[in-house]
């Protein structure tokens, strides 16, 4: 007798995974605060004497779709002063964005355009995070970034890890630091240029 031909089994597809996002908000509430920087594979974000040279541009990089989830940037003065020398400060350079530099040298006289915060950081820091808008951009440096984080006022830490290492300079993270637990919430890798950036929310 013949056969009878076997049905064939249709798998059911499985759903696209999206990658999840951090909280809209701080788990303090209010505004998140976000640490993100380019930063060498062996962990420095600028050289010895604070030279960006070593970083890559990628075409595949929306900056702009980056930019805009940030309405304000908020720095160290060693990250400031080579932005200004550069003419890449204020509102002429990010328009709709609000500069922030934390320092105690400059004067907001010689700096109209960005606001100067030159006493108690941590708390005009949730001052900032307690207005309404969308979220900061802790754009350097590594200092600040230790002094925030011990306040508990880092919410997310990325980094866009170059294909390069420089063997010294400033560090992501300078050593003493408190040990914090990270979760990965996005990765993408640009093969054009071997570029992977990370995102991670501060726990």
């Amino acid at each position: 007798m013949p056969r009878k031909a076997k049905k064939a089994v249709t798998k059911p597809k499985k759903a696209a995974v999206k990658p999840k996002r951090m909280a809209a908000t701080s788990k303090q509430g209010g505004r998140r605060l976000r640490y993100a920087v380019a930063m060498s594979l062996d962990g420095y974000i600028a050289g010895p004497k604070g030279e960006y040279d070593w970083i890559i541009m990628d075409p595949d990089i929306d900056f702009g779709d980056i930019f805009s989830e940030f309405d304000t940037l908020i720095m160290g003065r060693k990250t400031f002063e080579p932005m200004a020398s550069a003419g890449q400060a204020g509102q002429e350079s990010y328009p709709g964005i609000r500069s922030v530099v934390v320092s105690k040298t400059l004067k907001q006289s010689d700096y109209p355009n960005v606001t100067i915060i030159s006493s108690n950081v941590a708390d005009e820091v949730r001052k900032l995070k307690a207005q309404p808008g969308k979220d900061i951009w802790l754009f350097g440096g590594g200092e600040l970034f230790r002094s925030l984080l011990a306040e508990g006022l880092v919410d997310g830490v990325g980094a866009a890890i170059m294909p390069v290492v420089i063997g010294g300079g400033v560090p992501f993270l300078p050593a003493p630091a408190q040990r914090t637990t990270l979760k990965l919430i996005k990765h993408t890798l640009y093969p054009k240029s071997g570029i992977m950036s990370l995102e991670y929310a501060v726990l």
